[in-house]
């Protein structure tokens, strides 16, 4: 027997329900997730080409356009890096919960329940601001668009808070009453996001008027911040392409519904990211070659320099609408992946007693043809819908969900990869029972990489965009204070509740 609980043979059945029971579980949600569904899933939620292509003034005001590449090409290695250990342990411990029941199952019995209590608190709040920031930027583009075909139209920030209510109403929609075609939906976006990558792609490249030179684009770096260092304006201004990886670890978090989820959530992770980094990195050069210069993208009145280059290649309003459909749709999809992923997340802490009213939001409503978390799914909806009313107040509130979900992320990788580490680095291998991915002897030293840039981007998610006079109340990264909120809230719970009600994962089932 291993330390933790089995023996140290690899899990290869494809028995899903075996593999739960193994682990104390018993199958609550129905499995109709095949492997096309699940890697449409994870091309919707991470690295999408719409997530970049929507926020490409940070890394250009931080970096211009050789920092954008330069940044580009450290996060996605670096996120390559945190893939492939999570998808290993996903293989060994394919569970709902991910980073919070892969701590408490590997980690040291003295620490196990306070170190996955707190992966479970960070995991859960990093997909809470994800969905609700991937929704805001999806209604962000529907009423840029409203500007664009109606000149007439003034917007108000009230306007963009009913539509983001719209898409949180489609979202809840696909992931509730239509939940049977949820599959199939994610299977055709997977095909529309190919599509609109070579759409976008060829209209940049081929229609064009005007095309920088390489030294142009190679030879222009802007420290737009005004940083002591290049170096620090470039780290500040991947924050925002970081937060475009986000949601790597999506597939796991619908573990339970995933067809042999041991074999299909690692080989779907890593063939997500490899897409999505591949299709992102030719987008960006494609982007930065053809946008014009840097200046007056920086000056765009849209503040979505998308949309300014894509009326003066097309010369046509209609011509760009159409385009930008193409990233409304995989916006709203993408909204809809998030939700599903994130209420699952909330479910499989709350079925530990993780969070306050856990029976409540734990419950699964089981139909004839379907088993839902609806509790968690409201639950999930809920917050979105009140973090958008932050917007009212201030734009600068809200953005702070951007720096939010990467330091949410970024964190509970650091606490799952570390007890990770420390194992293989105290136990034989032998006595680890190995999944159907396993990464070998390379694992240690992709694991080290992996948590020394994932720390570096915890530690600058925190930055302002600005630095020294200009740093003020608007410009201030208001997610330091939000994610060391949420953890002192977190350790509240844990001193006042939680270390009595919160032993892991509970034993729902025989093992």
């Amino acid at each position: 027997m291993s330390e933790f609980g089995h023996t140290g043979s690899a899990l290869t059945k494809s028995n899903d329900e075996e593999i739960l029971a193994h682990f104390g579980k018993r199958q609550q949600l129905r499995r109709n997730l095949s492997f096309i569904s699940v890697l449409g899933l994870g091309c919707t939620l991470s690295m999408r080409k719409e997530n970049l292509l929507s926020n490409a003034l940070p890394p250009l005001q931080n970096g211009g356009t050789v920092g954008a590449i330069a940044a580009f090409l450290v996060v996605y290695g670096g996120v390559l890096t945190q893939v492939l250990v999570m998808a290993e342990m996903a293989s060994m411990m394919p569970l709902s919960g991910g980073e919070y029941n892969w701590v408490a199952i590997l980690a040291p019995p003295r620490f196990s329940n306070f170190f996955s209590y707190l992966a479970g608190w960070v995991t859960t709040i990093a997909w809470q601001a994800a969905t609700a920031s991937t929704i805001w930027v999806a209604a962000s583009v529907v009423r840029l668009l409203a500007i664009l075909n109606y000149p007439t139209y003034v917007p108000q920030v009230w306007h963009g808070v009913l539509i983001f209510y719209a898409v949180v109403a489609i979202s809840v929609l696909f992931t509730t009453v239509l939940s049977r075609v949820f599959p199939a939906l994610e299977a055709l976006v997977l095909i529309l996001h190919i599509l609109g990558f070579f759409a976008f792609l060829l209209v940049f490249v081929y229609l064009a008027p005007v095309k920088a030179s390489a030294s142009e684009v190679f030879g222009t770096f802007l420290n737009g911040g005004g940083f002591s260092s290049n170096a620090q304006s470039v780290l500040v201004g991947a924050v925002t392409i970081m937060w475009a990886f986000n949601a790597v670890d999506g597939a796991t978090h619908m573990a339970e519904e995933i067809e042999n989820a041991a074999t299909v959530i690692p080989y779907s992770m890593i063939l997500t990211t490899l897409i999505n980094g591949s299709a992102g990195f030719s987008i960006l050069v494609a982007f930065v070659f053809c946008m014009g210069p840097l200046e007056e993208v920086l000056k765009d009145s849209f503040q979505f320099p998308l949309i300014t280059m894509l009326l003066k290649i097309t010369n046509s309003t209609g011509g760009t609408t159409a385009l930008m459909s193409i990233i409304t749709v995989l916006g709203i999809s993408s909204c809809i992946g998030q939700l599903a992923t994130a209420s699952r997340m909330l479910w499989a802490f709350a079925r530990e007693d993780g969070v306050p009213f856990s029976r409540w939001v734990a419950k699964v409503s089981v139909e004839p043809r379907s088993a839902l978390p609806l509790n968690a799914i409201a639950i999930t909806a809920l917050i979105s819908l009140l973090l958008a009313l932050l917007n009212l107040g201030s734009s600068v509130a809200f953005s702070a969900l951007t720096g939010l979900t990467v330091s949410g992320f970024y964190s509970a990788f650091m606490i799952s990869a570390s007890i990770m580490l420390w194992r293989r680095l105290t136990v034989p291998p032998s006595s680890i029972a190995w999944g159907p991915f396993r990464l070998g002897y390379l694992g240690t030293p992709i694991t080290v990489i992996a948590l020394v840039y994932s720390f570096i981007g915890w530690f600058f998610s925190f930055w302002p965009p600005v630095a020294g006079a200009r740093l003020g109340v608007e410009t201030f990264n208001w997610s330091m204070v939000v994610y060391f909120s949420v953890v002192i809230i977190a350790v509240v719970y844990w001193i006042i509740r939680a270390r009595h009600t919160y032993i892991g994962p509970k034993i729902e089932g025989k093992n």
